[in-house]
């Protein structure tokens, strides 16, 4: 527990990225975005400190609303942030929790009056937050881990989840932060798979693998996440081809999820797809290494007794909600709908994140199963900070299996000033490996990435990044 915890002053910086290839889900394509750091300054018990978070804002996942302009969905993105940071002026504690909970109490009937979406509210809070988090590790000289397990950031577990009230995170999360992950690899709706999908026009030559066999081989890659599109027929042709390729490389040794990016409106046709898995030999031995299914319905629906009729699914695979764990109280109404857990982003909040994975696993000791599951996951997270962050969250609430793409639609750290890939090779040079041209990517060897570096820092990052190359804006 801290002492007296109170914004002091916050800056917000952006800058343009483009992607080295595009990446399709669910709605969208994606070529480029911007990506902004939020600095936010502290007094803690007296003490000045300064906490940074950073992210990619990337139209059509936190809002999907197939009409709205990529601009104006960008726009609202720091809206939400700018607003959070304006509730945090306007609250002071002596918990980051409390703190936390402040901003999000604010935020979110905020967001219902502007007509924005929960998930997209949230991410503003979700950016103070990890501020706070770093400010504190930094203050405590100790890492995230240790922040939630020993509980300095004063989480009530019993506020976010009632069956857990008087119960502590160090009887639930890891005693240490996991070492390594694995990696895994995202395979996008319109990633090529083999040499004989490349083209004149669509062939990169930057020193990486573009196929998804190439990136098998080059990374050593084991497990994978596939995307669907909410077309039977299309996404059986897709999972064949991808289903082929995997097998043709990995062997027997593969494991993976299977994501429905909001794809289905309705629980029987994804159902049908479903059906049609199992019918067809090759896909079906295929599926037998499936891990869970993600997200297939609509969040429209997907929490909707009437339609998402997951405990009624006889002999269904595990599901699980990505976007529609967008409030504080939407993963107990999964869970009595039959879903078997949700996903980590740091954008959704790490806290909240914290609470669910010990529910998670009180679920699995009470119960006596596996059944309950967090997946670790992705929002194309690049470095030189949003990708530790999240890295840091995965490895404290003990996520082994991490959803990365960053490595595969960025080249490297190429977006950002070289000089950050210098500091990030001499600091992080576990988690960063050199390319010809002097820039970091993400070294993934064996399909995993190694978080020695990430967990020695006070929450993953263990570099001073500059903001002087950044614009700079409002807040």
């Amino acid at each position: 527990m801290t002492s007296q915890l109170k914004l002091v002053d916050a800056t917000l910086h952006r800058t343009e990225t483009q992607t080295r290839m595009p990446f399709r889900f669910g709605i969208a394509v994606m070529t480029e975005a911007p990506h902004v750091f939020l600095q936010c300054c502290y007094e803690i018990g007296g003490k000045i400190v300064t906490g940074i978070a950073a992210e990619g804002l990337l139209p059509k996942w936190f809002d999907k609303s197939p009409d709205k302009p990529a601009a104006q969905e960008i726009d609202e993105m720091l809206l939400v942030i700018r607003q959070a940071v304006n509730f945090a002026r306007q609250a002071s504690s002596a918990s980051v929790f409390d703190l936390w909970r402040q901003i999000y109490d604010a935020q979110m009937p905020w967001a219902v009056e502007q007509n924005l979406p929960p998930l997209l509210a949230q991410f503003g809070v979700s950016m103070v937050e990890r501020t706070m988090l770093d400010g504190l590790a930094r203050a405590e000289n100790c890492n995230l881990s240790t922040l939630l397990r020993e509980n300095n950031v004063g989480i009530d577990l019993g506020a976010i989840h009632q069956e857990l009230a008087g119960r502590a995170p160090n009887e639930f999360l890891p005693k240490q932060p996991l070492t390594k992950v694995i990696a895994r690899h995202t395979v996008g709706l319109s990633d090529p798979l083999t040499a004989a999908d490349l083209t004149l026009a669509n062939k990169i030559d930057d020193g990486l693998p573009q196929t998804l066999e190439d990136c098998i081989r080059f990374y050593g890659l084991q497990h994978f996440k596939l995307k669907v599109q909410g077309d039977v027929e299309r996404d059986l042709d897709r999972l064949r081809s991808v289903a082929k390729v995997v097998s043709q490389h990995c062997g027997n040794n593969y494991a993976f999820t299977l994501d429905g990016n909001e794809q289905y409106r309705e629980f029987l046709k994804f159902v049908e797809l479903w059906d049609r898995i199992q019918d067809d030999p090759v896909l079906k031995k295929f599926f037998e290494q499936l891990i869970f299914i993600e997200q297939p319905l609509y969040r429209d629906v997907a929490l909707d007794p009437a339609i998402a009729k997951i405990a009624d699914w006889e002999n269904g695979p595990p599901v699980i909600i990505d976007e529609s764990d967008a409030e504080i109280g939407s993963l107990e109404q999964a869970l009595k709908l039959g879903y078997a857990g949700t996903s980590h982003k740091n954008c959704k909040g790490v806290m909240k994140a914290a609470a669910h994975r010990c529910l998670i696993n009180h679920r699995n000791v009470m119960e006596n199963t596996s059944r309950y599951q967090m997946s670790g996951e992705d929002l194309v997270n690049i470095g030189p900070v949003a990708l530790l962050q999240d890295l840091a969250a995965q490895a404290a609430l003990g996520n082994a299996t991490v959803e990365r793409n960053g490595h595969h639609y960025y080249h490297g750290l190429s977006v950002f000033p070289k000089s950050l890939s210098q500091s990030m090779l001499k600091q992080h040079r576990d988690l960063y490996t050199p390319m010809d041209d002097g820039f970091a990517r993400v070294n993934i060897t064996g399909g995993k990435l190694d978080l020695t570096s990430v967990n020695a820092a006070p929450f993953g990052v263990g570099v001073e990044i500059s903001m002087d190359t950044f614009q700079e804006l409002s807040l």
